[in-house]
């Protein structure tokens, strides 16, 4: 019997061309400031030049710069535009560009006046960034947990509203600044799967919101071809850190049970030239997950970019 679907010459070629590029591929790995908090950003430019390191995710979170608090603000008033302009001169004089920095306020919280400080450090931020030339920035939705428990909280559909209205409202001022804000599901929060995160930016419906993807946060939801098959057109950065199953404590990226070889392909395959960001990794621990990386990497016949 003839095959019903033959496969032409051309489809051949092409097939093999396109693997030829892939093997070929390049990566970008980056690193995370957010666990170097001894250094000051001068000492944490030159640690990471010499172990090769070319771009960054900055968190404020150095000596001479520590600003950063996880599902909160901060004031921004000694961030001046000059010493924004500076600290991001101190990384880019060493090699480094800086691909994104680190917000993670609290968008979810119920309160409006609340929620409207939170946006309004966010719109901070970005003016921040726009000092530094930095136009990326990412978040979580933030966490929030009623007192008494409320049974089901972030899956309820008033929350829904609010939070797709925040995500219209974070749209509108990343629109105002150029920016774009890259949101990252978690399982124990209100994005808490890659189906449920591709809802939330399909009805929040704008370019300046957009996805990164640590598949270490949604293990427990979804296999990784699940994550890419969801999220793919919206991811602009992955994160590269582990977890155990069953376990809420994230790791260094190989101390764990996520698939990084299949990790690093699919990642190469279908978004490339996206950059892997190491996190969950400080001045003792970041040279072992790099080298895991790295060697991740080179066994999918890939390369570091």
């Amino acid at each position: 019997m003839p095959d019903p679907n033959p496969i032409s010459r051309r489809d051949t070629l092409r097939a093999a061309a396109g693997a030829a590029v892939f093997a070929g591929g390049k990566v970008p790995l980056g690193m995370a400031t957010t666990e170097f908090r001894k250094h000051s950003n001068a000492d944490l430019a030159r640690e990471f030049r010499e172990a090769g390191i070319r771009i960054i995710q900055l968190f404020l979170t150095q000596t001479d710069s520590n600003y950063w608090r996880y599902n909160s603000r901060s004031d921004l008033a000694g961030m001046t535009p000059g010493r924004a302009s500076e600290i991001a001169g101190i990384y880019r004089s060493a090699g480094m560009s800086i691909h994104s920095i680190g917000v993670y306020t609290n968008l979810i919280h119920p309160d409006e006046a609340e929620r409207k400080a939170n946006l309004a450090y966010f719109e901070a931020m970005m003016k921040v960034g726009v000092a530094m030339g930095v136009r990326v920035f990412i978040s979580e939705a933030g966490h929030y947990r009623p007192d008494p428990p409320v049974e089901g909280y972030h899956w309820r559909e008033d929350v829904w509203r609010r939070m797709t209205a925040t995500g219209k409202e974070l749209a509108r001022a990343a629109d105002a600044h150029g920016a774009t804000v890259l949101l990252e599901p978690y399982f124990e929060g209100f994005l808490a799967t890659a189906k449920r995160t591709r809802m939330f930016l399909e009805e929040v419906g704008s370019p300046r919101i957009r996805a990164l993807l640590d598949p270490a946060n949604l293990l427990e939801a979804n296999d990784l071809e699940e994550m890419f098959q969801q999220l793919q057109p919206w991811i602009d950065c992955f994160h590269a850190k582990d977890r155990k199953l069953h376990v809420v404590r994230g790791v260094g990226a190989g101390q764990g049970d996520l698939d990084y070889r299949k990790f690093v392909t699919l990642a190469a395959e279908r978004k490339p030239g996206v950059p892997l960001i190491m996190e969950y990794v400080g001045a003792e621990t970041y040279r072992q997950a790099l080298a895991h990386l790295r060697g991740v990497v080179r066994s999918a016949g890939l390369s570091e970019a």
